[in-house]
């Protein structure tokens, strides 16, 4: 019996899940965009479908972060990391971080950030679904860069520290943007 991993090239898993994740990023950001625009009108029940829909392609995106890192460090190591790297990339500093989609949702959070730290409370359970889909992307991220031996060596930008404390000071940074009074319990 051939397994269905056998049969689908694994970087195709890699590159597949990896451009979902990049859909659902691009849909993230239609919604705060919208979210912005409803909250500055005071339509509180608009806003919060837009941050709640918000939060689920979150969720979204940290499914596809973990399935496309749905094989061994090994298989990762040979197969994966090696078109990660020059020749086949052009940049020594080849990351996500360099995507255009990467910086417009964290332009977007900065921009955000005077809104979350005077939200309505009419929001604050969407607001706490949000933020907490955010840890859950990020704990995703961490989780599959674990997986392949990010907690025991650097990244592919940074070879001073690990991968994993790396995307963990990311995940601070972040998080002073969308939780800027520290307000949700993260969990």
């Amino acid at each position: 019996m051939t397994t269905v991993k056998s049969q689908i090239n694994l970087y195709q898993i890699w590159e597949g899940f990896h451009w979902l994740f990049i859909v659902h990023i691009q849909g993230l950001i239609i919604c705060l965009q919208r979210f912005e625009i409803e909250l500055n009108a005071g339509n509180l029940s608009q806003a919060e479908v837009e941050l709640g829909t918000a939060a689920e392609l979150m969720l979204a995106s940290g499914a596809a972060m973990e399935l496309a890192g749905s094989f061994s460090r090994n298989e990762y190591e040979n197969q994966i990391l090696p078109t990660m790297k020059a020749p086949q990339v052009a940049s020594e500093n080849f990351s996500g971080l360099m995507s255009w989609d990467h910086a417009s949702l964290i332009k977007l959070w900065k921009k955000l950030r005077p809104l979350f730290e005077t939200l309505p409370a009419e929001l604050d359970t969407v607001y706490s679904k949000f933020v907490n889909s955010y840890m859950t992307l990020s704990g995703s991220h961490k989780a599959v860069c674990t997986r392949f031996g990010g907690n025991d060596k650097g990244s592919l930008r940074c070879n001073k520290c690990t991968a994993v404390s790396k995307l963990e000071n990311f995940e601070k940074g972040r998080l002073k943007m969308l939780d800027p009074n520290n307000q949700v319990t993260h969990g």
